[in-house]
């Protein structure tokens, strides 16, 4: 039987095509339902083990996914939703059967509206069958002869457990690929970048998926069986608990502003009524606090994290700190029997919710490892970098970096802007030299569409 199940889910691997809906699977990720659809415009494949587009529901997520990370969505749907929970994964399912629901509805009008009109079609094709076969000898085969595109190939699924007919439809509003959104203002020079866009460009956005991808080298993220507490639900905080949820842990969290923790209640998180309430009752706490004022007061001050600390407990402190600071809350930790390791992390609130943060810590070797399945959850690479202070040192240098970086990007648009040079231009140039990175990429467009909400505070650089 096992077997049989076994040659089965080959066999529908192996027929996938454009159109199929089904189970993707992108590096640590949990599988998630979308669709196989056509790449943009001269976006190649990568290279390697065959793989397909996939457009996800629920998401603005697309991704080339290799062949031995798709399951047919329809044979391994009962599978997958005993096995993966969450609001998210649930409203990504609902929107899969509710786009069936309407192809379905749609295949059946269609229909209907066949039978009325295939006596009348047969009589017209008796008619015209013999002028066509004489007349048509040179030139343009017409149309009905050519190969149809493949995204609208009428046919029956390849799934045997789908019952039902359907067509694809290239104007599908679950399918239109970010990637191709311009925004276009008055008097720019979009027209003239689409223009000058180039392959390129194209695989270059490929590729950073795929480097996402290869990241994740522990694949699908097993759960520690540890509790985990989190403190902080800032604009960090936030995607690093979504993560560590969507992942399978057991998290509890807390927040100086009760709201914040809501929606994170609502998929299943447990709530503590102060810092203190966390630590005692959790294994492993974490926070991400906005500066080092605000990290010590969270330690020493009334139902801080220091009163639920007792020997074992351990306490992971991933705000940005001076040195100084986190080796103070180090000492006041240890002292209590705590294990104490300083993790800061480098990105932003985009990465944040992606979870594709970069980890630096030091401390507790042993705490380190103990987080391992949370750092894989929330980030695509984690360092060990020795003895508290280490990290904290390090993440200052890289935010120094970044911010010096966006001061001159900023300064080098305005002065565009002052000598009448395009900004768009500017990008597309700046893009196809040794500066291009997905960093410059978002910030730019940001400065484009006049976006100017802050992904990390100014006042978080400075330390």
């Amino acid at each position: 039987m096992a077997a049989a199940t076994t040659a089965a889910t080959a066999t529908a691997t192996a027929s996938l095509r454009v159109g199929d809906l089904v189970w993707g699977k992108l590096g640590r990720y949990p599988p998630w339902p979308g669709k196989i659809v056509n790449p943009p415009k001269d976006l190649k494949k990568p290279r390697g083990k065959k793989c397909f587009f996939v457009k996800f529901f629920g998401t603005e997520d697309h991704a080339w996914i290799k062949v031995d990370q798709l399951k047919s969505y329809h044979l391994h749907k009962e599978e997958m939703i005993k096995f993966t929970k969450g609001k998210r994964f649930q409203q990504a399912v609902d929107a899969v059967e509710e786009f069936i629901k309407s192809k379905v509805s749609a295949l059946t009008s269609s229909e209907e509206k066949n039978k009325h009109i295939s006596s009348e079609d047969k009589r017209h094709n008796s008619s015209t069958d013999t002028y066509e076969h004489n007349t048509r000898k040179r030139g343009r085969p017409p149309k009905e002869d050519s190969l149809p595109e493949p995204s609208t190939v009428k046919r029956w699924d390849a799934n045997p457990i789908a019952a039902y007919k359907w067509k694809l439809v290239k104007d599908d509003p679950h399918f239109h690929h970010f990637l191709l959104s311009q925004s276009e203002k008055p008097g720019s020079c979009s027209a003239i970048i689409q223009k000058l866009k180039t392959t390129a460009e194209e695989e270059a956005e490929s590729t950073s998926i795929q480097a996402a991808d290869s990241t994740a080298t522990n694949g699908n993220v097993i759960p520690t069986d540890k509790r985990i507490g989190f403190l902080g639900l800032g604009l960090m905080g936030s995607g690093i608990v979504a993560n560590l949820l969507k992942m399978g842990h057991i998290v509890t969290v807390w927040n100086r502003t009760g709201e914040k923790c809501d929606p994170f209640l609502q998929e299943g998180a447990g709530l503590g009524r102060t810092p203190a309430e966390v630590v005692s009752t959790c294994d492993i706490t974490l926070s991400c606090i906005s500066d080092p004022k605000a990290a010590k007061d969270l330690v020493l001050g009334p139902s801080g994290v220091l009163q639920g600390i007792r020997p074992g407990k351990c306490y992971v402190d991933m705000s940005t700190l001076d040195p100084e600071t986190s080796t103070e809350i180090s000492q006041v930790i240890t002292s209590r029997g705590g294990r104490y390791l300083e993790a800061p992390v480098s990105g932003n609130r985009q990465l944040s919710e992606n979870g594709m943060l970069v980890i630096l810590a030091a401390g507790d070797k042993a705490l380190f490892d103990d987080c391992s399945s949370c750092f894989q959850a929330m980030g695509k690479k984690s360092f060990y970098l020795g003895e508290v202070g280490n990290a904290s040192k390090m993440m200052l240098i890289v935010n120094m970096i970044l911010g010096s970086f966006m001061a001159s990007v900023a300064e080098g648009f305005t002065l565009a802007k002052i000598v009448s040079q395009s900004q768009d231009v500017l990008l597309y140039i700046l893009s196809q030299g040794p500066l291009a990175c997905a960093f410059l990429d978002q910030k730019c467009q940001s400065i484009l569409q006049g976006s100017f909400k802050p992904d990390f505070l100014l006042k978080h650089i400075q330390k």
